[in-house]
Parts: structure tokens; sequence; C-alpha cells
């Protein structure tokens, strides 16, 4: 869906004005219990967990709108896209409540069905190309696998039993820091029995899974292939599933790790319904926007346009504060950065601060993003081939789904994968198509939509060397544009503007290292205990008082507001020792 560069628009034409953006009329205090950098939604949640912890918090946010990467952005006059992440999903449901979301002003379009993926082939006797739509219905959706094959159809239900079966099973591990390593190994008697604790979600995810153990080993570490080969043999359906395994991942359907990140995308929950993405009203900013009202209502200080320069670190190593861009020093007792691990230690925190080994395992942090992100804005409603529009051109019920692009074979994600690996940007790309207007009549002007494009695979350096050109960015897009006028024809004639974000883009404007959307890649060696380094995967960083609440650490982007949560329980743990 978890932070958040400004590309650059002017050679576009474009406006960038932040929607429904609420700016602070509080005035910046010089002194706070709490300092937390960035106003991503990790951020805004732990600043209202601290506030409600007796802790005043204040949230500096260095662009001019809340939010990160779940922003809404008035990019062309009249349309308002989620610019970065669209959908949600991976809010936990105990910081829904907690907070009050819902009070302050979440709503969320549920979708029914949820997954379309049209066919790149000629219809028989005048029929439309076949179509594969997966959704809530478990009747309709076996009718649509069995259009592939019947036998997929009979397991299909098996299937979804036997991935809920692990993915709740992860939920005690995603609501808590991992173990106390440190602890429970060094120091006296009491912190080791005290420590003991921290073994709880572990041995509670243990005691879920049981006789499924091996399973869950299988599933987070082989290829997801190796898997979805067992249960089906249809190309569409396992092409389909495969992209839950890529999606916003440097990595192919076939190589070991890539079942663990299609189980942190069934893992999800909205409205009490498991595995379930919604569409946020007003754009994915709406989510940020209610965060921001529920820390404020409970005293948190949050601003826009305050760019930390520093933490500030005092005569006895601790963070006592951070340094603006203009100068300005505010200070604290405690610093979190909402920032990824590699901006926070090696562009906020003082070198002399940090241990050169420390400095080389942060260089060593993978960051490496396939991901190039397209909001485009048409006057018409996209028609696809597969299903076309009615006469009276409403939506249909695929128009609010994710439309897997190119996803009919595995073999095709496999090329794009290995075109991306040689510097080149896919030829024929992966894409996952959304349109939120569909649902949410506040994003469009009437008859127009907002068209999200999510699109692997595309390196930061072309070639391995060469940043993108203007030249270049057009380019991959109109050959993006040209592969969607291949399922949906007269696409390109409606389209009226567009934003193209590449890697190196959405670093500079979100302050995504690398581009990478889960603020570090998702593989197993930088999960759990290893998150974003064995060193600081419980939230505190040599720094004394410098904290991670950020996506980069435990559990990882997508869980939205998980690391928020966890982060800041941790600091008031700690605030009470000192």
């Amino acid at each position: 869906m978890a932070a958040a560069v400004r590309a650059s628009r002017a050679h576009r034409g474009f406006i960038s004005v932040a929607r429904r953006c609420s700016h602070s009329t509080t005035a910046l205090k010089p002194q706070y219990d709490a300092i937390v950098i960035g106003a991503g939604h990790n951020g805004l949640i732990a600043s209202a967990y601290l506030q409600k912890g007796g802790l005043k918090t204040a949230v500096l946010e260095r662009r001019h709108v809340l939010g990160g990467a779940a922003v809404s952005e008035e990019i062309v006059p009249g349309f308002h896209f989620s610019r970065a992440s669209y959908l949600l999903s991976l809010l936990r449901p105990h910081i829904y409540q907690d907070l009050e979301l819902k009070k302050h002003g979440l709503k969320v379009y549920m979708r029914d069905p949820y997954s379309f993926t049209p066919m790149l082939e000629d219809g028989v006797r005048g029929r439309p190309p076949r179509s594969l739509t997966l959704g809530a219905d478990l009747a309709k959706t076996r009718e649509e696998i069995a259009k592939f094959s019947e036998k997929d159809a009979k397991v299909y239900p098996d299937f979804l039993s036997y991935l809920e079966s692990l993915a709740c099973a992860i939920h005690p591990l995603l609501d808590a820091p991992p173990v106390d390593i440190q602890g429970l190994t060094q120091g006296s008697l009491r912190k080791k029995i005290s420590s003991l604790g921290s073994l709880k979600p572990l041995v509670k995810s243990g005691l879920k899974l049981g006789k499924n153990i091996p399973d869950f080993y299988e599933l987070v570490t082989a290829p997801v292939m190796k898997v979805l080969n067992r249960w089906f043999e249809s190309e569409p359906l396992r092409a389909t599933l495969a992209t839950d395994s890529v999606i916003g991942a440097n990595t192919s359907p076939n190589n070991p790790g890539s079942g663990y990140v299609l189980l942190h995308h069934v893992m999800g929950e909205l409205e009490k319904e498991k595995g379930a993405w919604g569409y946020v009203e007003g754009g994915m900013g709406g989510v940020s926007q209610s965060i921001a009202r529920s820390a404020r209502s409970l005293g948190a200080d949050i601003f826009t346009n305050k760019d930390v320069e520093k933490v500030l670190i005092g005569q006895d190593g601790s963070a006592k504060g951070v340094v603006l861009t203009d100068g300005t020093e505010v200070r604290s007792k405690v610093v979190l950065s909402n920032a990824t691990p590699y901006i926070t230690f090696k562009q906020l925190t003082p070198q002399d601060a940090l241990s050169e080994a420390f400095i080389t395992a942060v260089d060593q942090i993978d960051y490496t993003s396939p991901v190039t992100k397209i909001n485009v804005a048409v006057n018409k409603l996209p028609n696809f081939l597969a299903a076309p529009n009615t006469a009276d051109g409403k939506p249909g019920p695929h128009h609010q789904c994710s439309i897997h692009l190119n996803c009919e074979s595995v073999e095709v994600l496999e090329e794009a994968y290995r075109e991306g690996l040689q510097g080149r940007p896919s030829s024929r790309p992966m894409i996952e198509m959304t349109i939120p207007s569909v649902l949410d009549p506040t994003l469009a002007p009437p008859g127009c939509h907002v068209v999200s494009l999510f699109i692997q695979y595309t390196p930061y350096l072309l070639e391995g060397r060469h940043a993108w050109t203007d030249e270049d960015r057009e380019r991959f897009a109109d050959t993006t544009f040209n592969w969607v006028e291949r399922y949906a024809p007269g696409f390109k004639k409606s389209i009226v503007g567009k934003d193209i974000l590449t890697p190196s883009d959405l670093e500079r404007v979100f302050g995504l290292t690398g581009g990478n959307i889960f603020h570090g890649s998702m593989s197993l060696d930088q999960l759990y205990l290893a998150r974003p380094l064995p060193s600081v995967a419980d939230y505190r960083s040599p720094v004394k008082g410098l904290y991670l609440c950020g996506s980069g650490s435990h559990p990882g982007g997508g869980v939205m507001g998980a690391a928020g949560w966890n982060s800041a329980l941790k600091v008031l743990a700690d605030f009470k020792r000192l």
C-alpha cells in the first residue's frame, strides 16, 4: 500500500496541490518530549500513541502535504490522485479502533470483485477474449476459474483456506517488536526474566501454526511457483496469483522467498474481511488525514514544510532534538525517525555518533526497486475487449478491480523481470491498473476518471549507469500505454494528463531510498530480527534516544501502522526508565 519526490513536474506543465491538506495553526515550540521526523502513516500513528502515553509530541514533515507515500494530490487540475500508495488493506485493526479513524473521517470503499485479468487473444465465434475475475463470491469465482480448469476451480477454496491459516498465524508477530535477543542473553537475571515476555508473540504464532509450521516454512522460503504449481494447472490463475508474490519487489515468482511477499499481501483485513483491499475516499491521503486528526485531538502538534537537516546529539552522545534546514533548533528528550534507515543514519545522524562498522552495515541494506508509478487522468472509462462497456457507459464490476495486464502467463512476468535485471525497462511490463474513481466520485470530474498504473520492472539507473531523462520517462510511458491500448482500445486518446514516477523519482519526491516502496526489500535477510539490521531490530538506534518508527523496521512496508505502534510502545517503556 506504508513514507514519502517531488518529480520534476515543470516540464510536464502540471501542478501539485495537496487535497484537503490540514495545516497546523499551532506554533512550533522550542521543546517537546518527543519529535517524530516525517508525517508518513507510521510517524503519525507513533505520534498519536506517544501523545496518548503522556509525551508532548511534534511531527515534522518536510513536504507541503501530510502522509508520506499515502497522500492525495491534485496533479492534473480537477483530478485527485493517490500519488504513490493506492490501496488500503494492511492497516492494523486495533489501530483503526484505538484511534477512532472512522470518527475522524476515514471512509473506505470495499471492492468486490477485486481482481480482473483480461487475456490478449482473439475471441472465438465473435465472443470477447477470455478473462479471469476473482471476488468474495466463491461460487462466481469458481465459475470464472472453471473457464480455464475445472480442477483448479475445485481446489481453489482449499487454497484460500491454506493461505488464511498461515496468514492468521503471523498476526501476533506483526503487532509486537521482535524477540529481545539482547535482553534474553545479556545483563542481569532480572533483565533476562523481564525479556521472556518478548517470546510470547513468537510462541503464540507457533501454537497457531501447529502442524502447519512446515507449510509456513516452505511458503516463506520457496519460490512461490513451487507452491502454485502444486495447487493449480491453469496459467492465467497461476500468473494472477503470482503477481502478488512480486508486487513492489525486485524478484520473480521463480525466486526463493517470493512466497513470503504473497503471504504479506493476503494477511490484511478491512471492515473485518480477511485479505480485503479497498479504496479510501478522497484517495490515500484520507488515511493520513484521519490519523493526523486523531493525533491532533490527543494533543500532538503536526507541521508541514518543516525540513529536518540533522538530529542534535548532546555531549553525552544521546539525541537531544533536531535542527531544521532553516537553522531552527527544536529540543526533545527522544527523536523518532519515520525516514528510511539509510536517510536516518547516513543523512540525519551525525556520522561521528555512529561506529564505522554500523555505517558499513547500513550501506549494505538492499533498497532495490523495480517500480514505476504512472498516474493518469482520462476523459472516459477504459473499455476492455475482454469485458466491453455497456451502452450507458457505467462502470462494470471489473472496473473496480486490480486489473492485471500482461499477466496471462508466468513466462511473461519472468521475461519482464529478466529485462529489468539487465538494466532495461521491460518491453512488456507487468501492469497493475486501478480506477478508484469508479467507486469514489470525489476524485475526478463527471465522466472522467483517475487511473493508477503500478508497473514493473524498471531499474533505478538505465543500464546500471544512466539517470532517467524526460525522454526516457516519456518513452517508457508510451510503451506502457501501448500495452494498455491493446487490452482497452481508445485508452491513449482518452489521456488528458499524466504523472510519471520512476524509482529515482519515488526516491526524490517521497524520500523512498532507491524508490523502494517498503523502505527496504522484504527479503528473508531483511525481515523480523534482521529488519533493517540485527543490531537495530528493536527500533532503538545506536544513539540513545533515537528510534526508528518507519517501514524500514519490523514488520516492514505495507503493514500499515505496525512499526509506528511498536516503536511508540518501545519509546514509552524506555521513557519510564529515564
